[in-house]
């Protein structure tokens, strides 16, 4: 979110003999007030998401945050939301992607068994307009509650000439702890392991570029439009948030060890499952295992695209993989249906020089 607040200067709108004067700063681009405006308008919202760990309040230089205790490790990401922004813009909906980029970071520290403590964004633009910030940090917000975690601060840079008009970049950093000997790095994982995949909520945060090639330019569509087989419009096909794996995972996690976990993010199956294997073992994924949803499947038809490259650029209908033992699959399945994740068995851990191998 916010708000290392600087000292504006004279960059101010002032008052003098009853007369506005806008200043140079705001003619040149860039206006203080606006943002200050827009930032106050949300403060509420953002202290709502405080845990008892936070030891400031937004607004200062620095966000304070009460330190793990011993044997706890601290674990933290930073990440994007990509080109999924062109769609909210189109659409002139930005909620949604403030969730977006919590889920995705919050899953992206969860693969390594840990659990959000505080969140910080980044927001650069053109120019502030304050009812899109507000929508950003309301998504921000939302998300940020729903998984336990404090929007300690952050910083919006208002930068015309860098952004084009109306466009924007939302990047987010999130730190988590996870306790010494529960960190889970893939050294677990054993030939044998089943591989359980946790379903998406659609393209989540990868893949964009080309799905609005094809989509917008190929099949023509405009966001209005339905997607083939969905019934749902396209801007609320594409905007539907990255879904995060917090709870059902540690609910698991509160029973059952993972030998490793990987998010299917950009580079799909092949490059994000490697990230956790030890060297001489593979991961044989049947691609049977599971129904593709229609979009993938659409957009894989109308773009010609190779079989492989959707496997690579997209999740194709699964966000998250979990390897199991065998003995535990069962239990795993029960508690992870018991917690709304629909789970499916879509695979194994082999012995092999190939990381990934995609089947059926």
């Amino acid at each position: 979110m916010i708000d290392k607040r600087k000292r504006a200067g004279a960059h101010v709108i002032m008052k003098k003999s009853n007369t506005t004067h806008i200043s140079a700063y705001a003619r040149a681009g860039v206006n203080i007030d606006a943002k200050m405006n827009g930032l106050a308008s949300v403060k509420k919202m953002v202290n709502a998401t405080a845990t008892p760990g936070v030891l400031s309040g937004i607004g200062s230089f620095g966000g304070l945050f009460a330190a793990p205790g011993k044997d706890q490790v601290l674990v933290a990401s930073t990440d994007g939301v990509g080109t999924k922004i062109k769609v909210a813009a189109m659409v002139g909906r930005h909620d949604t992607i403030g969730q977006d980029i919590v889920n995705h970071c919050v899953n992206d520290i969860l693969v390594q068994g840990a659990r959000p403590l505080f969140f910080m964004d980044y927001i650069g633009t053109s120019k502030i307009d304050g009812t899109m910030l507000r929508d950003i940090i309301t998504g921000i917000c939302t998300a940020c509650k729903a998984n336990g975690c404090a929007l300690l601060g952050g910083e919006t840079a208002e930068m015309p000439g860098v952004y084009p008009p109306g466009e924007y970049d939302l990047v987010g950093t999130i730190v988590g702890v996870v306790g010494r000997k529960q960190v889970i790095d893939g050294r677990r994982v054993r030939a044998g392991d089943i591989l359980i995949g946790l379903p998406s909520s659609g393209l989540h945060t990868n893949g964009y570029s080309l799905a609005r090639k094809v989509i917008f330019e190929t099949a023509g569509l405009g966001v209005h439009d339905r997607v083939p087989g969905t019934g749902r419009t396209v801007g609320a096909t594409l905007l539907a948030p990255h879904r995060s794996y917090l709870k059902p995972v540690m609910q698991l996690l509160s029973r059952i060890p993972l030998s490793a976990m990987a998010h299917i993010t950009g580079g799909g199956f092949p490059d994000n499952i490697p990230r956790v294997l030890p060297a001489g073992l593979a991961a044989i994924v049947d691609r049977s295992a599971w129904r593709v949803p229609p979009l993938f499947q659409f957009i894989q038809t109308t773009g010609g695209i190779d079989r492989d490259e959707m496997y690579r650029v997209f999740n194709m209908g699964i966000g998250m993989v979990l390897m199991v033992r065998p003995k535990d699959v069962s239990e795993a399945i029960k508690i992870l249906a018991h917690a709304g994740c629909s789970p499916s068995i879509i695979g194994a851990i082999v012995i092999g020089a190939t990381p990934v191998q995609m089947r059926n």
